[in-house]
């Protein structure tokens, strides 16, 4: 009898332990309770607080359904999806397998951070100050680079040399999730032609930009984040591509979040060949006026043809690796290193005509330039979270160290003969630290400060060696040979307060302080010069909902241009034996104020963002071409060497208007349009008091057609075209061009194909005229040539991600304060 009390006991005890560790299944449904339509992609949590820990979670599917398997035990359940409030079930006993039932969360109507919605409706989110381009789905850019990606942002234009302008300014400020980065290089241009597409997840076009962010940029930020996702489980996705000119690319993004730890990394590799062309025709004046305009020397005009051909060869190695750490509930650590290393060759080959005064052919001579460059930068970065409530009251703290270095050499080789080397080694060293403090007050109230410091050095050791063809040596030319050290520290604090009164008006005033030292060392001439500045920058955002439908918003930003290294440096830099580029060391910082003024309305599946804008700025800056009244041999011509130089001009004046109109006929079919137009107006002198007041207007347009074709084939044109522009010495004509590509879904839609044609009719070429006293040049470019790309998706663990509930527009009642 004592056994079988004993063997009871002893059965009771194992059968209780078993029951207590086995899994159990919870299922239920989540949807969206305004609505009733499901949430794919809603986080369920099961939080354990006797070991205060998450113990396991999951995300709903497309039918907002979840089906997660728990070990049993007692657990307080959280459901939580973007731009809704969380919600919490507490103390759960889950012994047995359990049905939650369906699941209502609420949008959180009042919240004041940024609520990002990410739809397969629209390619364009507009908010309060900024505009969100998902660049995932965008099929033109698959397999192509971030300047593929920002040709088809609204507002945002790439000129032919890949140089990027917002609104028709070139002066745009590049971040990378939020923060300066060695991610887009010592030339960013360079960089953003090598990072992959598929590393984005969005672009954040910022025109009037808040106080939280450096006042740096006087067209506006764009903001570029990278792709980091936080799905349950080990999940990702790799792309691979193949294109004419000969092109190959791997890229991949894979994620891994399990309990307090977030493990993620996106790694690429891309090879690209990418041929191009230029050609000009100048005519020189060679007669020569006094000051007063009497003739002095009267020499005939001569002629020049010059061509370049271009084989350029682009390899780069990218990735990014970190880890998110949980500490608790309410605090996170991330830490993640960077990598990126590029190696680029490029081969020119110059023909450079000369004719005499009738236009005979005199003699011609050959020019190869064979040029190697590797670039390399490694950046670590940590940021620390602390969440005190689940109202937003939070702060946040990063630390950011990165290395840039870019090395290039080249040679050029006269009829077959090596006659000239050059070096450029350029090495930079940055450290950013950041604090930014949120505190809610009440429920319609934010208040914010903050702190940030970049401090930046910068090497560049220029130098140039010709052949003494009298002992076949090459010596280092001291001329043109130059080191320059470069060191700008800007320390910046901002404050900021928003609030929304009543229903319908929100506002946001913030001011940010910056003082900026630049130090300037010449040890090659044995300049040395400081600059140090302080400024207020004040910025207003102020908001009016008319309906829920329907909005105004009021913008203004005080902004700032500081003038780049090379912009500065006073030794000259050669393109060719007869052009020169110089830096002005006087060069001053421009200043400018920005006006916003934009409106929004959604008429059922059409919505429209217009704005218009005004722009003031003080010492802007402008490039000016010269003679400088050296010659050179060439052939047995001597020609004149010309030099461009940055200088301040007494203002500038910007005017524009744009609109972006957004048609979502279904979910087969959606178009964007986007369209700009504005008036530069330029007043000042050069040095030697030659006019450079000038009045332009120039526009450019973009629409994006998207549709889906019998077996769901996704079917996407683009069609860019930039309107003519001319300052005082130059005029540029228009440029037009066309991207199209088709993509299908397979295997389950776990995986796409796609095919994309870059500038269908080989278009994309810059046409411009210069005129000067001295000289007059006509010139074509084009950077690249038409490419074609095929490239494979396969997704493990994530399905394409699909919102149906129409939130693509965001257009009424969502305002974002969050800088």
């Amino acid at each position: 009898m004592n056994k079988l009390l004993l063997t009871l006991i002893l059965f009771t005890v194992s059968l209780t332990s078993f029951s207590q560790n086995k899994d159990v299944t919870i299922t239920g449904k989540v949807f969206d309770k305004t609505t009733n339509q499901p949430l794919e992609y809603a986080t369920v949590a099961f939080f354990n607080k006797a070991e205060n820990r998450v113990e396991t979670g999951g995300i709903t599917d497309m039918e907002g359904a979840f089906s997660i398997p728990v070990p049993a035990g007692t657990y307080d359940i959280t459901v939580e999806f973007i731009g809704f409030d969380k919600l919490t079930i507490p103390g759960q006993s889950l012994t047995a397998d359990r049905n939650l039932g369906t699941i209502g969360l609420a949008e959180n109507a009042q919240a004041l951070d940024e609520v990002e919605i990410i739809a397969e409706t629209t390619t364009v989110d507009i908010k309060l100050d900024k505009k969100i381009y998902n660049v995932g789905k965008d099929l033109t850019v698959r397999g192509g680079t971030v300047s593929d990606v920002l040709d088809n942002v609204p507002s945002v234009a790439v000129d032919v040399e890949g140089n990027v302008s917002l609104r028709g300014n070139d002066n745009v400020r590049i971040l990378i999730n939020g923060k300066p980065s060695g991610l887009v290089g010592l030339n960013s241009t360079d960089a953003l032609r090598q990072l992959p597409a598929e590393s984005i997840e969005r672009v954040e076009v910022i025109t009037s930009p808040s106080a939280r962010y450096d006042a740096e940029g006087t067209a506006g930020i764009l903001n570029i984040i990278l792709r980091r996702s936080k799905l349950q489980g080990f999940n990702g996705a790799v792309t691979a591509s193949t294109g004419y000119p000969k092109s190959a690319g791997i890229s991949g993004n894979v994620n891994y979040r399990t309990g307090d730890v977030n493990i993620f990394n996106t790694t690429s590799y891309n090879y690209r060949e990418v041929p191009g062309n230029s050609s000009s025709y100048t005519q020189y004046f060679n007669k020569v006026f006094d000051d007063n305009g009497n003739l002095v020397v009267d020499n005939p005009d001569t002629y020049a043809d010059e061509s370049n051909d271009y084989d350029r060869v682009r390899k780069g190695l990218s990735t990014n690796f970190g880890v998110e750490w949980y500490i608790t509930d309410s605090a996170s650590l991330t830490g993640a290193i960077s990598y990126r290393d590029g190696n680029n060759e490029s081969n020119t080959t110059n023909i450079l005509t000369q004719y005499d005064t009738n236009g005979a052919f005199e003699s011609q001579r050959n020019r190869f330039d064979p040029e190697l460059e590797d670039d390399k930068v490694i950046q670590y970065s940590l940021n620390f979270q602390k969440d005190f409530d689940d109202g937003g009251h939070k702060l946040t703290m990063d630390f950011q160290y990165e290395d840039n270095s870019e090395d290039e050499f080249s040679e050029v080789l006269l009829e077959g003969i090596n006659t000239e080397r050059v070096s450029t080694i350029e090495d930079q060293q940055r450290i950013l630290l950041q604090a930014d403090y949120v505190l809610p007050i009440g429920e319609r109230s934010q208040f914010e400060a903050g702190y940030r410091g970049n401090f930046n050095d910068q090497g560049t050791d220029y130098k140039v060696w010709f052949l003494n063809q009298d002992n076949n040596d090459f010596e280092l030319n001291t001329n043109l040979s130059n080191f320059l050290n470069y060191r700008e520290y800007v320390n910046a604090a901002y404050t900021q307060f928003g609030s929304k009164i009543g229903e319908k008006f929100s506002y946001l005033l913030g001011l940010r302080l910056e003082e900026t030292r630049i130090t300037i060392d010449q040890p090659t001439s044995g300049d040395f010069n400081r600059n140090n500045y302080l400024g207020l920058f004040p910025t207003v955002n102020l908001s009016y909902e008319i309906n829920e439908n329907e909005n105004v918003t009021l913008g203004y930003s005080r902004r700032i241009q500081r003038p780049r290294s090379w912009f500065i440096n006073p030794f000259p830099s050669r393109s060719s034996v007869t052009s020169i580029f110089r830096g002005n060391p006087e060069l001053a910082p421009s200043y400018s104020g920005l006006f916003d003024v934009g409106y929004y309305k959604k008429f059922g599946k059409v919505s429209l963002n217009t704005s218009a804008y005004y722009q003031h700025a003080t010492d802007a800056f402008s490039f000016i071409s010269y003679d400088t009244g050296q010659t050179v041999n060439v052939g047995g011509q001597n020609l004149a060497i010309i030099e461009r130089s940055p200088i301040n001009l007494a203002e500038e004046n910007r005017f524009g208007f744009e609109f972006t109109l957004t048609y979502n006929q279904s979910r087969k079919w959606n178009v964007n349009a986007n369209f700009n137009i504005f008036q530069q107006s330029t007043r000042g002198t050069t040095p030697n008091g030659l006019s450079l007041d000038n009045d332009n207007t120039s526009w450019f347009a973009r629409i994006n057609n998207k549709y889906t074709l019998p077996l769901n084939i996704e079917w996407q044109t683009s069609l860019n075209y930039r309107g003519p522009s001319a300052d005082a010495q130059n005029k540029r004509e228009g440029v037009f061009s066309t991207n199209m590509a088709f993509s299908k879904d397979l295997l389950n839609d776990n995986a796409s194909i796609a095919f994309n044609i870059s500038d269908l009719f080989n278009s994309r070429k810059r046409l411009s005229e210069t005129n000067t006293p001295t000289f007059m040049s006509n010139s074509e470019f084009q950077w690249r040539e038409r490419s074609f790309t095929l490239s494979f998706t396969y997704r493990f663990n994530q399905q394409k991600q699909r919102q149906d509930r129409n939130r693509g527009d965001n257009g009424g009642g969502d305002f974002d304060f969050e800088g």
